[in-house]
């Protein structure tokens, strides 16, 4: 079973997750893509974020009818802060191949991420390029403790000692961003269009950005039922 893993924030999950997740989907036939919202953001841990249980709630909302997709819970249930190696190493034990889904902006830092040396064992990277995107490219975009264990396979395509590959994929641009929707809600502007209506519906009956100072992260899970595999 070809599995995609697709981490972040999700604050609040937008058109452009799922349609990047769409793409990658189609173009590398996975049978399934989790969305897996992070409890506690490693590089965000100064910074406000919606509870958990409600950036899951979005998350479900926006995937449900898509058979493709699901979200999971597991970061949320995991104490302490959501480290992406933990994640695949235990969605790994779990299914066969895992491909994990990275924006270009995240994967040019991916050396400050914990154990970043041990994800490229663990999975196959498919890294999501905006058209235009100059910033990344050939083996120089890896660390250099990790480029030495790479291969260029064609311009787009790098393997890894361990046999897993690096993908630069390129993905439609859509001009949506999280800190946007944030900010018009914040406004009391429209996001319609800019989130699945299921999505801008809770956000506007929960008041989510509209108050001035956002909600702490927080494991409140009690609103979270079902299975970390639901299917």
């Amino acid at each position: 079973m070809r599995v995609g893993i697709f981490g972040g924030t999700f604050d609040p999950i937008h058109v452009g997750h799922l349609r990047a997740a769409e793409e990658v989907r189609e173009l590398f036939s996975l049978n399934r893509i989790y969305f897996v919202p992070a409890c506690i953001p490693p590089h965000k841990r100064d910074q406000q974020i919606s509870r958990i249980n409600d950036r899951l709630m979005m998350a479900g909302l926006a995937v449900k009818g898509n058979r493709f997709f699901k979200v999971s819970d597991i970061e949320a249930k995991r104490d302490g802060i959501s480290y992406s190696i933990d994640t695949i190493t235990a969605i790994e034990g779990t299914f066969g191949d895992v491909y994990f889904l990275i924006g270009a902006d995240a994967f040019s830092e991916i050396d400050t991420w914990h154990r970043y040396r041990d994800l490229f064992s663990h999975a196959d990277f498919v890294v999501m390029v905006r058209p235009g995107h100059s910033g990344i490219s050939g083996l120089a975009m890896f660390p250099p403790d990790v480029r030495e264990s790479m291969k260029a396979v064609d311009e787009r395509t790098f393997e890894h000692t361990s046999g897993k590959h690096t993908y630069l994929q390129p993905i439609t641009q859509l001009d949506v961003s999280a800190t946007k929707i944030r900010a018009h809600a914040g406004e009391g502007k429209s996001i319609k269009y800019l989130v699945p209506p299921a999505v801008e519906t809770y956000i506007v009956k929960q008041g989510l950005y509209r108050r001035q100072k956002a909600n702490h992260i927080g494991k409140n899970m009690e609103s979270i039922q079902g299975k970390m595999w639901k299917s």
